[in-house]
């Protein structure tokens, strides 16, 4: 077998097709998440803070001589990062269990199996309270 027919046959399967649309939307996703951040969350964030910029705090470890720049550290663009990554991780992880909670909402309800009536025996939703046939209250279940 050929170099270029082992790498075709390595590039076309599903599972590096899948890892490279993965990648793509995971890229995109991510500048959605950053965004998200930056433009929508961290503004009144600031503005609750009493519009402090973190991105100005900085420790000046030696001042600037001569051409030689000043060396800072710059604990505050640290702190700007970290809050980015809090504020991206709480993002994602609402998304994820929004995505799941659709995911699973349909399968729980078709895993569901209908119930009899104790009164008259129609087929009732699990989940019903009342017989839609003869109006019977009935007992709630899980």
């Amino acid at each position: 077998m050929g170099l270029v027919t082992e790498f075709r046959e390595f590039a076309l399967k599903g599972s590096v097709v899948e890892f490279t649309v993965g990648v793509i939307v995971g890229g995109a996703f991510g500048k959605v998440t950053g965004s998200l951040v930056s433009d929508v969350l961290m503004p009144p964030l600031g503005l609750l803070l009493g519009n402090v910029d973190f991105s100005k705090l900085a420790f000046v470890l030696r001042e600037a001589q001569g051409t030689a720049p000043a060396v800072t550290l710059r604990y505050g663009l640290f702190l700007n990062h970290l809050i980015d990554f809090f504020l991206i991780a709480v993002a994602v992880f609402l998304v994820v269990r929004w995505l799941n909670r659709l995911r699973r909402g349909g399968a729980e309800e078709a895993a569901l199996e209908p119930r009899s009536c104790r009164f008259c025996k129609s087929e009732i939703h699990p989940k019903a309270t009342r017989c839609p046939h003869c109006t019977a209250q009935l007992k709630k279940t899980q």
